[in-house]
């Protein structure tokens, strides 16, 4: 079998409810993992939730829950997001799921035994909010820690640390050398600029039990729970070598743990089911991309590569970075109700209404800013005047006209339409998801022109008009079908409407079907019915 395309989002820290953040870069992932399935290629997506930690812990006691059971609670919002999102992920991996604790322990185990993990005691400040040791570096001019990091206080404890430190000329070769391991380009510059001036520390990866219970003990000192980087950043080795992937169970050798060869279903999710048969052999790792947030860049680009590379492990080939968003230009505050519900602007405007804005509003890397007025305009031009316009008329006319019979082939506009169908195959292969809308609304506007120009309302009225009546109705309704095509990795419900009007069964899910001359002469479509309804 070959190798699956495997493409990661971050796993949601359970501290509170999916927001916009979440939301977007699910969204993002799920539009990259689309798109290679459109180009053919074999996909696994993979989601989930990060669940062990102090914030849990402490959270749980405070609601009087166990943390188990507040776990529970809050992973089952973000899964509830992941099929109001429509995405199409493979599997869906909570930390506390024993196939993750069985590969970290594995991971863990190996990199003790070689000696890259060591005990010593340290004394030194503690943030509890951020769950991290500080050190002069994170002092400000003053002396002090900033607000930030909550309650600072001065510790001292014996823990576990794995010598990061011995590999940063490592870290430097290999991003020097492989130039697209983080990208945009800026955050690699970013990164490259930090190792270049700063020595790496060896990195704390415990806590003691008698200070923090949450989490997956030592395999080789019960006294000790995994602090967050070897649990939550294993989490997309975890899946893989949970699935007998040879490509993640061959660098543990004797150390790699058994493999399940089945995963937990999500409700409602059918993507992927052919994994679930233990007979079947699964080739993932290494990841192909992982999509993270702008401020978990470090934790990607230097402590996973590191870690991977000490244990013998292939290293993921590309970290995609992706920016934060505002909310009217000022910062997302519950206190102050500048927020965005995902799951609100899903229900009142339709999931393929979200998802198009966010991905055209927002490319990958830069921040963004949310506006509902920005939403409502794009909505109201793009989606309802431009592309449901254009497809409702279109219909309608051949309907009217010609009793919704497809005529004889005419080829005006498949020139500009195959063009399109080639710049857009380039942009999804590159994640160019922002310029990709461009790219397809640009033919949405084309052809919204072209009825404009041809006006086939007046030609109807003249039966020596009939021959250039029918090549101007297969032109638009073979350009909706291709844009049905086009649109399936961005707004895949939309897509399958669109071709199910055309009275076609197949799912518009391969751009190869995005050639022109698909719709036969003869053909019958259906009812057409407005795609983006028109809000007042």
């Amino acid at each position: 079998m070959s190798k699956r395309f495997y493409i990661t989002t971050a796993i949601d820290y359970v501290n509170g409810q999916p927001h916009l953040g979440h939301a977007y870069e699910k969204v993002i992932t799920d539009v990259i993992a689309r798109a290679r399935r459109s180009l053919g290629e074999p996909v696994f997506f993979l989601t989930g939730t990060d669940e062990h930690g102090q914030k849990v812990q402490q959270a749980a006691q405070a609601v009087g829950k166990t943390a188990q059971a507040y776990c529970d609670e809050l992973a089952a919002q973000f899964q509830a997001l992941t099929v109001a999102l429509n995405l199409s992920n493979d599997d869906f991996i909570r930390t506390t799921e024993p196939r993750h604790k069985a590969v970290v322990s594995a991971l863990l185990t190996k990199l003790h035994d070689q000696g890259d993990l060591y005990k010593a005691p340290y004394r030194g400040w503690y943030s509890w909010k951020e769950e991290t040791f500080l050190t002069d570096k994170d002092r400000g001019p003053d002396g002090t820690f900033a607000p930030t990091w909550g309650e600072v206080t001065e510790l001292v404890e014996e823990n576990w640390y794995f010598r990061m430190s011995r590999h940063q000329g490592w870290l430097l070769d290999h991003l020097e050398a492989h130039p697209d391991f983080v990208q945009p380009d800026y955050r690699r510059n970013e990164i490259l600029g930090f190792l270049r001036s700063v020595a790496l520390d060896d990195l704390c990866i415990s806590r003691p039990r008698a200070r923090l219970s949450w989490g997956i003990p030592l395999p080789f000192d019960p006294d000790y729970v995994n602090y967050v980087w070897f649990d939550a950043l294993t989490n997309y080795f975890s899946v893989p070598a949970a699935l007998g992937d040879p490509g993640a169970l061959e660098p543990l050798g004797a150390y790699a743990p058994k493999a399940e060869g089945r995963r937990p279903k999500v409700e409602g999710r059918s993507a992927g089911d052919e994994v679930r048969s233990p007979e079947a052999e699964v080739r993932l790792w290494p990841a192909d991309v992982h999509v993270i947030g702008k401020d978990i860049v470090r934790f990607h680009a230097v402590y996973w590569p590191i870690m991977l590379h000490a244990a013998g492990v292939p290293l993921p080939h590309q970290v995609l970075v992706h920016g934060w968003w505002q909310k009217d230009g000022e910062k997302m505050s519950k206190t102050t109700g500048n927020v965005v519900d995902p799951l609100a602007v899903v229900r009142d405007w339709g999931v393929d209404a979200f998802r198009y804005y966010v991905v055209r509003e927002l490319d990958i890397g830069p921040d963004g800013n949310w506006t509902d007025a920005g939403f409502r305009a794009r909505y109201t031009a793009e989606l309802a005047n431009g592309l449901g316009n254009l497809v409702n008329r279109s219909l309608a006319m051949l309907q009217r006209y010609r009793g919704g019979i497809v005529p004889a082939r005419s080829d005006e506009l498949a020139t500009e339409v195959l063009q399109t169908a080639s710049r857009l195959t380039a942009q999804l292969r590159a994640h160019q998801l922002q310029a990709g809308l461009i790219t397809i609304w640009g033919l949405v506007n084309r052809a919204n022109q072209y009825v404009d120009q041809t006006a086939p309302f007046k030609l109807a009225k003249d039966p020596a008009q009939a021959s250039r009546l029918d090549a101007v109705l297969y032109n638009l309704v073979e350009t909706s079908r291709i844009l049905a095509v086009l649109l399936w990795p961005f707004l895949p419900t939309t897509a399958a409407r669109i071709t199910q009007q055309l009275g076609l069964n197949e799912t518009p899910d391969h751009l190869s079907a995005a050639d022109w001359g698909g719709l036969a002469p003869g053909h019958r479509i259906g009812q057409p019915e407005p795609l983006f309804p028109r809000k007042e």
